[in-house]
């Protein structure tokens, strides 16, 4: 039986984490770790994901800062407003919530937040960082990924890895960070030939294609540890809306472990966005040193 790799526990010990330093910042005379979130429109998943990163805000002691601006909002102003918070002492994070409108190029607006506020991950600073080995911020999903796998393996060296998807996001970040950990890492997408083939030869399956239950048991090797990144929302015979994985959980008893969909990954991109933010805090502010 395949262990499942609980990611609300998990994510629950870097908040206890999170909140104990800044708690600690404070105690040493710094001021709050200060987080702004830009919300474009009214996107109902984007105001379910902001609610919920501003509520964990508060209970890790974050100071958090909300700006909500209608979906007609000039690109300009967006730009205008990231200025502000990149010269403002106070906040240390900026996350600018995505999907933007259409009429904003989402590019040009995550280059426009100062790497070292770029709690997110996306600048290309960061990313230049990431794939050089040489720090900055790491994206928060693939961040939370690396801390699944962490709980349940030790050595990552010679290990083979199959990472299904090639995204910004998740993929190719989540790639590097495994090659740091002298992994030996194939990357897919969706013009690799034979990908059942190529997954069975994993010792770890890393999923972030978005399509429901993509890898089935047979993808599977005896005793591999397999991450489901995906999130996706179907709708069953009786109308009725659930979310599930990219990979088939219920045919996964033969893997060492998995993650479950929801209640895996989800949870830790949350808390690793928090555990950024005092880490962007201790680097930028010499006040909370």
């Amino acid at each position: 039986m395949a262990q499942i790799i609980d990611g609300k526990a998990l994510a629950a010990q870097v908040l206890e984490r999170t909140a104990k330093d800044v708690a600690e910042i404070i105690a040493n005379g710094g001021v709050a770790p200060g987080l702004a979130v830009i919300l474009v429109g009214n996107d109902p998943a984007s105001e379910v994901y902001v609610g919920r990163k501003i509520a964990q805000c508060r209970k890790a002691g974050i100071l958090s800062l909300e700006h909500r601006l209608p979906a007609d909002t000039p690109q300009a102003d967006v730009l205008a407003l990231i200025d502000q918070f990149n010269a403002d002492p106070a906040v240390h994070g900026i996350l600018v919530q995505l999907p933007l409108p259409k009429h904003i190029n989402a590019a040009l607006v995550l280059d426009r937040i100062d790497p070292a506020k770029d709690v997110d991950g996306f600048h290309p600073v960061n990313v230049g960082r990431l794939s050089t080995g040489t720090g900055g911020l790491v994206p928060c999903t693939p961040l939370g990924v690396m801390l699944l796998l962490d709980s349940v393996i030790d050595d990552y060296r010679g290990l083979n890895v199959v990472v299904i998807g090639k995204s910004n996001i998740v993929g190719k970040p989540v790639s590097m960070l495994l090659l740091e950990r002298e992994a030996t890492v194939t990357v897919t997408h969706i013009e690799t030939r034979d990908l059942p083939d190529v997954a069975r030869k994993a010792d770890i399956i890393v999923a972030a294609a978005g399509a429901p239950h993509l890898v089935r048991g047979y993808w599977v090797k005896p005793g591999a540890v397999v991450i489901d990144v995906g999130i996706n929302r179907v709708t069953d015979h009786d109308g009725k809306t659930r979310l599930i994985g990219d990979c088939a959980t219920h045919e996964l008893d033969h893997a060492k472990a998995v993650t479950p969909v929801p209640g895996g990954v989800g949870p830790m991109t949350i808390a690793c966005l928090l555990s950024n933010t005092v880490l962007a805090a201790k680097r930028s502010s010499p006040d909370v040193r």
